[in-house]
């Protein structure tokens, strides 16, 4: 990738990990020697510059880089780098980065090749994963190894990498200019992914340049005497000529896909999640994955989603279905857990759970109404018997004195009164006749039956 920074000055975003003293700045460095053994783990969502840093750490400080991806290498391929990298240390002092890129495919034996190279300061591993390191990297590398989480590109992270690259001269050169509308939609589309950013730039100005004769030319990565010889035709054909403009038709026309009209901060944010709520709630399960697939394509943060899916089930569903809620955080975990684009997965099957299970807000209605009461003043003193009896003078004070122990009853349930005496008789929760709150309604008839008597 022509654009990636050559130094960690010019990396996009990641802040937090690049101030001066932390551990990359002075692994870059290598400020007084004395961090040239730290190997570290970078966890992040992808394209958001594992690959870039690992990189830069190596150039920086004169290091030999050498870079395998998991998918491709085997023990086979490690050894010969570790067996490489000793050499060149003892023979020229020289030491050297190993890139391992998505080390979470790494089976424990092959990571276990890694540890001889890690311990004895052989190489200087800069290890990449998608995946929580805690689950998917052993014990021994983890614990040898300084773990950075890598933060998802803001939209003014993605502006300032879209913005170098229309002018960069290893980018675009200045051959085409960048409308706000485009420029917006790169950003949306891109969901935080350095990657998908520039990739779509670059579809787009190949169109825009195609569609204008003369101005489909080479960047600045080729010969020199071809850009002489093009230089010499702009003058030609005049040097106000106005440049190719890549507009939000062009951007959808180039990556092929519809542009989202989607501001994560705008009316369309609140309309769509709104349409998702209500498409669950509505049991469509088809739109339900329709409005999730928007959000997910507008690179919603998978955490909000995942939390509206729990409040959906706590809301909707409740006692209808008992096992909605412990899908719907169970879904939450494994996002949090494996991230994106495969957190997607848990949360489709968590949405399509729901959207098909029976629904009742009966527990929700119910909790409102009891802290419509509270608030309202609508409460008496706790009943005596089922006050606090086990501090001193609580007795003589009467508390617990008729308190009835359910468990001592055959049936598990006794005739008493629970609630305050102004609230004698109250409802809060009334089951509907879905799903398993079927079975509730009728066996909550008879404990009213038991425990309040004539009173419910």
């Amino acid at each position: 990738m022509r654009m990636r920074p050559r130094s960690l000055d010019e990396v996009a975003g990641q802040k937090h990990l690049l101030r001066p003293g932390s551990p990359l700045v002075n692994l870059a460095s290598d400020v007084g020697g004395t961090t040239g053994s730290v190997s570290v783990i970078l966890w992040g969502p992808p394209g958001t510059g594992k690959t870039t840093l690992a990189q830069a750490i190596a150039h920086s400080s004169g290091r030999k880089f050498v870079e395998l991806s998991a998918v491709t290498a085997g023990v086979k391929d490690v050894r010969q780098v570790m067996e490489e990298a000793f050499r060149n240390r003892d023979l020229y002092g020289l030491s050297t980065v190993l890139f391992l890129d998505e080390i979470h495919r790494f089976t424990k034996a092959q990571q276990d090749a890694l540890l001889p190279g890690v311990e004895n300061g052989w190489v200087i591993l800069v290890a990449a994963t998608t995946e929580n390191p805690s689950f998917s990297v052993i014990s021994p590398l983890l614990s040898r190894s300084l773990l950075l989480t890598l933060e998802q590109l803001t939209d003014d992270d993605l502006g300032v990498l879209i913005d170098r690259a229309v002018t960069d001269p290893r980018g675009l050169a200045g051959k085409v200019v960048l409308n706000d509308e485009a420029r917006s939609a790169i950003i949306r589309m891109s969901s935080g992914d350095a990657r998908r950013a520039l990739t779509a730039l670059e579809a787009a100005a190949g169109t825009v340049l195609a569609a204008v004769p003369g101005a489909d030319r080479p960047t600045a990565e080729d010969d020199d005497d071809e850009d002489d010889d093009l230089d010499e035709r702009d003058e030609d054909e005049g040097e106000d000529a106005p440049l190719p403009v890549i507009t939000g038709a062009v951007l959808e026309q180039s990556v092929d896909r519809a542009l989202l009209r989607y501001d994560r901060n705008g009316d369309e944010h609140y309309d769509v999640i709104s349409a998702f709520i209500k498409s669950v709630r509505g049991s469509d399960v088809d739109a339900s994955l329709h409005y999730l697939a928007r959000m997910f394509e507008a690179g919603e943060d998978p955490r909000f989603i995942a939390r509206r899916v729990i409040i959906l089930a706590a809301e909707d569903i409740g006692i209808a279905d008992p096992q909605a809620l412990p899908i719907a955080v169970a879904a939450a975990e494994a996002v949090q857990m494996i991230g994106m684009p495969e957190g997607r997965l848990p949360l489709a099957e968590a949405v399509v759970y729901l959207a098909t299970a029976p629904k009742s807000n009966a527990a929700y209605m119910g909790i409102n109404k009891a802290i419509a009461d509270v608030k309202a003043g609508n409460f008496g003193r706790v009943p005596k018997h089922l006050r606090d009896a086990h501090y001193a003078g609580a007795k003589r004070l009467g508390h617990g004195k008729g308190y009835k122990y359910p468990h001592d009853d055959s049936i598990g349930v006794v005739r008493q009164q629970y609630l305050p005496d102004e609230l004698t008789g109250t409802t809060y929760y009334n089951p509907t006749d879905h799903g398993h709150e079927r079975e509730v309604a009728a066996r909550l008839a008879k404990l009213r039956d038991i425990t309040r008597g004539s009173q419910g």
